[in-house]
């Protein structure tokens, strides 16, 4: 990553090193995300936790990108949970948008992929959402410590998870299996269904 944003950086000098107001002198000019991108991107590299791992699908675009989550203790220990990440052109006045592209029974985390963490709330009564301050180095440690510090059952997302959590008593390795074994068993009966109404 540190050579993508460098790359970039590179790339912005030649951009803004061309005669003002030359002819193309507008179509090249970076926005202010894209400016903070390049910076932050750097030190997301440098401070990014042992647990994740980040990838830019198109290295021009350090607006969109993925993030893997292994965890390595905890509940989800041995997981690996991807999110997509989008930064709007409206950053740092707004928060990236984040969504989780693994299913997981999780009490913070929808199985739509929705995700409660209180950073990337736009507007909180409490202080404690998105400010301009903030950096994508908070976001992707924050998203790393649902698995770990963060997560909170008593003020769930996913209200049957945090349920089924406090009701039962589950083990880490329990509540990563059962939830593993409901999908299973939902795609395996999906399958068996499409083959028994399509068979010739």
């Amino acid at each position: 990553m540190l050579t993508l944003a460098s790359k970039l950086k590179r790339d912005e000098g030649v951009k803004t090193g061309r005669a003002p107001g030359g002819p193309s002198d507008s179509s090249h000019r970076v926005s202010i995300r894209d400016r903070l991108l390049i910076k932050e991107v750097a030190e997301l590299e440098a401070n990014l936790p042992s647990t994740c791992k980040a990838s830019f699908p198109d290295e021009n675009k350090l607006h969109h990108f993925q993030l893997a989550v292994s965890p390595d203790e905890g509940y989800y220990q041995s997981g690996k949970f991807q999110f997509e990440i989008n930064v709007p052109e409206a950053y740092n006045m707004v928060p990236p948008k984040v969504k989780c592209q693994t299913r997981i029974w999780h009490p913070n985390i929808a199985e739509t992929g929705e995700i409660c963490l209180s950073l990337l709330r736009e507007h909180s009564i409490d202080g404690t959402g998105w400010a301009p301050t903030r950096t994508l180095k908070d976001v992707v440690w924050g998203l790393n410590s649902l698995f770990t510090d963060l997560l909170n059952f008593d003020d769930p997302l996913n209200i049957d998870a945090a349920e089924h959590h406090l009701r039962d008593k589950v083990t880490p390795t329990k509540l990563t299996n059962e939830h593993f074994v409901r999908n299973h068993w939902v795609l395996c009966w999906s399958v068996s269904l499409y083959s028994a109404l399509y068979r010739e």
